[in-house]
């Protein structure tokens, strides 16, 4: 099903705010456990993260994308996706930061320093967040 720009763009928005919710609850996660639970860091890392997924998952089929599909096909492709994408992401930021001229780049303003590892870390997330949406929308969460 085709949509026409200005729904394309709504939903990309909205796909834009479900990663928010969905860092929000995988920090909430990891604080609740090991902060205020005392669980190791490690296991609250991987709960986090596990948390967010899921959150992820939930929101983007019943609010971003609208589906009735199968939750099992759906869920298998959705975390296919994300592995892929993350795989992407990690060649996009070694690619930039070990190919360009970004490995001896820094610049420091105040006490704040923005390093090349830096710039090519939110290149690689942008890469992640653009190819991750453009898959769930033609593969996990087609119509």
């Amino acid at each position: 099903m085709k949509l026409p720009l200005n729904q394309s763009a709504l939903q990309f928005i909205k796909y834009a705010c479900v990663g928010v919710i969905n860092t929000l609850v995988t920090f909430g996660v990891i604080i609740l456990c090991k902060s205020i639970l005392g669980l190791n860091p490690w296991l609250s890392n991987a709960l986090g993260y596990i948390c967010g997924i899921v959150n992820s998952f939930i929101w983007n089929k019943r609010w971003v994308f609208r589906t009735s599909g199968n939750y099992a096909r759906e869920a298998i492709a959705f975390l296919s996706g994300a592995a892929v994408c993350y795989g992407v992401q990690l060649l996009t930021v070694w690619l930039l930061f070990n190919e360009t001229g970004l490995r001896t780049w820094e610049y420091t303003l105040f006490s704040f320093t923005l390093s090349g590892y830096g710039i090519a870390t939110v290149c690689g997330n942008i890469i992640y967040t653009v190819s991750y949406y453009i898959y769930n929308k033609l593969i996990t969460f087609r119509s």
